[in-house]
């Protein structure tokens, strides 16, 4: 998916899913829009339901679909947690071993991506980080990404994408924030794989699009997905205050979460890629 988008142009959006209606919201939009799609969980999100669990709904839905939808564990924060993972199934795995110096960064993610390319599963790792709060993962961000740091990162570790800091936080922007493009244009010329944007919830469409005119072809969209499932259940709440059956408020908070997934399908540029 991401080598397609990366030689056309092009981001594929992940999209974070919570729970069932989230899953069947993220592949109903991509098969209207007739996109790629990724699915991911986090692991705050595999504490509340196991892999197990998601990669069975995923695949339950993604085996009817009439567009290719991945499966991939997003900031996995270990080497046992991407292997259940990749044993229950998920199609991609990240390592996220930002935290870590510079060589114990490269020695995680080497052995992860050693051991899912055994089976040809590709590996997402990060360098630098990402600011802000999603689930567990927190970070001050700091440490923007090295493009030196980052040519060497790739060339000892093997992984096939590589999400960058340049100045984007998980969670709800306070203000707005500032996108170092420039480190990033550096970053691209030195790494040839599919780089990967975190934190756009809240990003402008311009910003995501500048962003991969400049070789972002994943971008993460998590925070006003959940955003919007979570209004919808207020609005539906709000008319009803009675209501007890999940699947009558489940309903409205599904069709508002492919209503937000379409809309930035269409900022990523991957609508109609699709025959």
């Amino acid at each position: 998916m991401l080598l397609d988008a990366q030689h056309a142009g092009y981001a594929v959006g992940a999209f974070n899913a919570e729970n069932l209606e989230m899953v069947q919201a993220i592949v109903a939009a991509a098969e209207e829009a007739r996109s790629p799609v990724i699915i991911q969980t986090t692991p705050s999100t595999l504490k509340y339901a196991p892999p197990e669990a998601f990669a069975g709904m995923a695949r339950a839905i993604a085996e009817r679909a009439a567009v290719p939808v991945a499966m991939h564990l997003d900031h996995g924060d270990s080497l046992a947690l991407c292997a259940r993972c990749f044993r229950a199934g998920y199609s991609s795995i990240m390592i996220d071993g930002s935290k870590l110096p510079l060589d114990g960064n490269i020695a995680l993610s080497r052995s992860v991506a050693e051991m899912c390319h055994a089976s040809g599963i590709p590996v997402e790792a990060e360098l630098g980080e990402v600011g802000g709060k999603e689930d567990s993962t927190v970070s001050n961000g700091d440490h923007l990404t090295n493009p030196a740091d980052a040519e060497r990162f790739v060339s000892e570790t093997g992984v096939d994408s590589l999400a960058v800091g340049i100045g984007t936080a998980h969670g709800v922007y306070k203000t707005a924030p500032h996108l170092d493009i420039g480190r990033l244009a550096e970053i691209r010329a030195v790494v040839s794989i599919p780089l990967v944007l975190h934190g756009a919830s809240g990003l402008s469409d311009k910003d995501v699009r500048d962003c991969i005119a400049r070789g972002i072809c994943k971008v993460n969209f998590a925070t006003e997905l959940r955003q919007a499932f979570a209004g919808a259940v207020r609005k539906f709440f709000a008319g009803d205050a009675d209501a007890f059956d999940p699947k009558k408020f489940g309903k409205p908070a599904r069709e508002a979460v492919r209503e937000q997934v379409l809309l930035r399908m269409a900022t990523c540029g991957s609508v109609g890629r699709l025959a």
